[in-house]
């Protein structure tokens, strides 16, 4: 297992509101032994109301070597420090003795930590698919035209051929994209970003004045003419996320939902019309809400309920004025024009 510290996940998340409310579920076990498989945010939800404040009750004990990472054996205790609950490593399990204030410590592989959500547990359900700025970023790739035995369509293994200015890509790892939805803001109008669907990765055979020969490495789905050539995505995945409330409140609404329908559910990516502009990063999670429009009866008036939550989504990739999230909760169909804001 790769090494994944607990540090990073705390960061200060402020709670709202001057009562204190224990976060504290009512059926909490009093101790837990983490297992081999567990997740931070398995053992969050064993002991918490809302997952994500695990940092703000975690409670490092200064005596251990590295306190803020948990391995397999590893006994957290629900105590109370000053009357406010906090979760705590009572013992350490290679050996099983109780912590003492003792400068003695160990010494264990990063690698066999307990990680957050491990990128394999979600990773055949995020999308590759990336999001330009505008239509004119995309036309400016060149554009496949044909394929070598002149079919309509091309798959793994095919050769393509591509116009433009095709030199910029020698040597570079290569994708092919389709032109998707253009999505603009709900409220303002404004254009947020263009869908660049991810078709195929490819490789550069040789190039030819202002035209490519290239050949296909693996396919999702035919390739057409018109399609776009351009650079891998490099944009680095976490191996791990660490489920955080984002720096600064957010709020705003799912504007778009990926593979051709209009209500997803768990494990679904959405298109949220908030990004890096506004401080998402990988991790910030956001909650969903619903508001119905209905009919009353007696009036004839169509009135707008209070807003439901019915969800929560966590940001995997953030884009300048967009964001994929995967829905991680949902109690019910997330849709195109739900709100989402930062969890309180």
């Amino acid at each position: 297992m790769r090494s994944f510290v607990l540090g990073v996940l705390l960061a200060c998340i402020a709670i709202s509101g001057s009562a204190f409310e224990s976060p504290i579920k009512p059926d909490s076990p009093r101790e837990y032994i983490v297992t081999r498989g567990d997740t931070l945010w398995d053992i969050s939800n064993r002991f918490l109301k809302s997952p994500w404040l695990w940092p703000e009750i975690w409670h490092a004990n200064a005596q251990i070597h590295n306190p803020h990472l948990i391995f397999p054996g590893d006994v957290i205790s629900l105590v109370y420090v000053d009357g406010r609950p906090r979760l705590t490593i009572v013992r350490r399990g290679e050996s099983g003795r109780t912590i003492k204030l003792s400068p003695k410590v160990r010494t264990l592989p990063a690698e066999s930590a307990i990680p957050a959500i491990p990128l394999q547990a979600i990773d055949s359900f995020l999308n590759n698919s990336r999001i330009f700025n505008n239509m004119q970023e995309m036309e400016a790739a060149p554009y496949v035209f044909a394929t070598k035995q002149q079919r309509i369509i091309a798959g793994t293994g095919d050769r393509i051929y591509a116009r433009g200015q095709v030199k910029a890509l020698y040597g570079r790892t290569l994708g092919v994209y389709r032109s998707g939805k253009v999505i603009s803001d709900p409220v303002s109008g404004e254009l947020l970003g263009v869908v660049a669907i991810d078709i195929a990765n490819a490789a550069m055979v040789k190039t030819s004045s202002d035209v490519a020969t290239l050949r296909l490495i693996d396919s999702n789905m035919e390739v057409r003419a018109g399609d776009r050539v351009l650079p891998a995505d490099t944009f680095s995945q976490m191996t791990a996320f660490f489920p955080r409330a984002p720096d600064a409140p957010v709020e705003g609404a799912v504007v778009s939902v990926l593979d051709g329908v209009d209500r997803v559910g768990r494990l679904n990516t959405v298109i949220i019309n908030k990004g890096l502009r506004e401080g998402l990063k990988q991790g910030d999670l956001l909650t969903v809400h619903k508001s119905l429009l209905v009919k009353d009866p007696v009036s004839g008036q169509n009135i707008q309920l209070p807003p439901e939550r019915v969800g929560m989504i966590m940001v995997y990739r953030p884009f300048e004025k967009l964001s994929y999230g995967i829905v991680l909760l949902a109690n019910e169909d997330i849709s195109i024009g739900d709100n989402i804001k930062s969890p309180e």
